[in-house]
């Protein structure tokens, strides 16, 4: 216990030192307008009314309703499509492959502001550059690293198990649905959570194609109550901090539920090195 005690303390510290900027966000949005920014980690007065006040000022519900369905369509359709790919790389021989798979990781080294344009031009030319769908549509046709990530669950499956499933009549499809996404449950779900994080948190492209307030997400209605409450001589910083809680505790929520998950993904890669 003695040798593990500085390694204990180090790790309380970087604990401490990454939640002092939530709790600090929390003790702000209870403190009343003169007294935001005094640092003091308790609020002194203690002002619950900040959320009821923004939550009659802005739509926050519609918003969050807004964010989980942008973030759970983004998510399936990142997972599902990503899978499709992975285990087609994973589990088939074709001349070409390691080639294509090479073409595949590339893309991750164009920059998304490349593509920002042409990609709004598209949506645009089919009428739904100021829709949500834009926000998640995207991600039907996969991401590089989903799908590296999943080949190497993939890759890491038992392949005799694969090999009496072709035997007794399995097609690819039914070995698909049946074997691979069952067995590779940690790796989809830490995929998942990682898009339902950076769908949640994303904030260019709802600035891009939104336009009505009513099909904002979180990231955006933020930016419109920082416009509206954080700008001037009487800036209500204390409503900006109360809605930037509400967007921040979900993800946190969301963590602590599937952290089990990325403890079991980084075993499996693990072991599979």
């Amino acid at each position: 216990m003695t040798r593990r005690a500085p390694v204990l303390l180090a790790l309380v510290a970087v604990g401490v030192l990454f939640a002092y900027p939530f709790w600090w966000l929390v003790s702000a949005s209870l403190k009343d307008r003169s007294h935001v920014f005094d640092n003091a980690l308790l609020p002194a007065p203690v002002s619950p009314q900040n959320y009821t006040e923004v939550w009659r000022a802005v739509p926050l519900l519609a918003w969050v309703g807004n964010s989980v369905a942008v973030g759970v369509a983004a998510a399936v359709a990142a997972t599902v499509s990503s899978a499709v790919v992975a285990f087609g790389f994973a589990r088939f021989r074709f001349r070409g492959r390691t080639v294509l798979f090479g073409l595949v990781l590339a893309t991750m080294m164009l920059p998304a502001a490349v593509t920002m344009v042409p990609v709004y031009l598209e949506w645009h030319a089919v009428g739904l550059a100021t829709t949500q769908i834009p926000l998640w549509a995207g991600n039907l046709f996969g991401s590089a690293f989903y799908v590296f990530l999943l080949r190497q669950f993939f890759l890491g499956l038992p392949a005799e198990v694969f090999d009496a499933a072709r035997v007794d009549g399995a097609g690819p499809w039914r070995q698909f649905a049946s074997i691979a996404l069952p067995l590779a449950r940690p790796g989809l779900i830490v995929v998942f959570v990682f898009e339902l994080k950076a769908a949640w948190t994303d904030l260019i492209r709802p600035l891009i194609y939104l336009r009505e307030p009513e099909l904002y997400t979180l990231p955006r209605g933020l930016k419109a109550v920082l416009d509206r409450f954080g700008q001037g001589g009487e800036a209500q910083w204390e409503l900006v901090m109360a809605a930037s809680v509400v967007a921040t505790v979900p993800m946190i929520l969301l963590f602590l539920v599937a952290q089990r998950y990325f403890v079991r993904g980084v075993v499996t890669q693990r072991v599979e090195e």
